[in-house]
């Protein structure tokens, strides 16, 4: 069996019966707004999606760059990026903040309409002179043209910073409707590699609105408690599977 797929997982699956608070992270619900079906098929019945192989390279970056903003929220000052973009802001001091940033823990919040205990790891947290909370999230990329927001892909990336607004202020911070993707592009127009990869970084503004989430949480709800939803019609993952099943069903003699 492969080490990065289990086709017969059993923990963390949705009951309908159980009255247990249900763990949901931010990126399952970012998998629902991709496709219910699954979604469902996943946290319901066990079946989740083959994962994508990790990006190493992005996950030093990210690595990094926590580690030089963690050198000024100690400090309580501003990072040159805040300077250069004229923000008056500081990395955010906080007793959860290592909490918030881990993987598998995260800002947690019970949402009790669903008994959803709603899960999200922010990558870093700022705050301005007025004392609102700014959610920051990293991004790291290569690529000849300016880094944007403008790809319809990076609705997600959008869903995501707003998803964690959202959580934050279940847990009572007063959070900016302005969130920043520090963005991090690997250059390639050098003449030689010489064991060094440099990148231009932008921050990149994004307002958000959360308003879509409690909405999608009680979609959510209702669609665990009922039967498998159809596909989304751009969902690769289905759309694979059907051809699969069309192709078997159509070809008998060859089974």
């Amino acid at each position: 069996m492969s080490e990065y797929y289990n086709p017969n997982r059993t923990r963390n699956l949705y009951s309908p019966t159980s009255t247990e608070p249900f763990k949901l992270s931010r990126s399952k619900i970012e998998l629902f707004m991709k496709c219910p079906k699954c979604f469902y098929m996943d946290r319901r019945l066990g079946v989740g999606q083959p994962p994508g192989f990790p990006f190493a390279l992005n996950s030093a970056v990210d690595s990094l760059l926590k580690k030089e903003f963690d050198i000024h929220r100690v400090g309580k000052t501003p990072h040159p990026l805040m300077k250069a973009y004229g923000l008056d802001m500081v990395p955010l001091q906080h007793e959860m903040m290592n909490e918030w940033r881990e993987n598998f823990k995260g800002v947690q919040y019970h949402h009790k309409p669903t008994n959803f205990i709603m899960t999200g790891a922010v990558d870093d947290l700022w705050v301005d002179g007025e004392g609102e909370v700014v959610v920051v999230d990293y991004k790291s990329t290569s690529k000849t043209t300016k880094v944007n927001l403008d790809a319809e892909w990076q609705i997600g990336y959008k869903r995501q910073m707003e998803m964690y607004q959202w959580l934050l202020r279940q847990v009572g911070l007063k959070v900016s409707n302005t969130g920043y993707f520090v963005y991090c592009n690997g250059k390639t127009d050098r003449e030689s590699f010489d064991a060094k990869l440099d990148f231009d970084i932008d921050l990149l503004p994004y307002t958000g609105d959360d308003s879509w989430v409690e909405n999608t949480l009680l979609e959510i709800k209702k669609s665990l408690d009922g039967k498998i939803p159809k596909s989304a019609s751009d969902c690769d993952f289905c759309n694979y599977r059907k051809a699969f099943q069309d192709i078997v069903k159509n070809n008998p003699d060859l089974y």
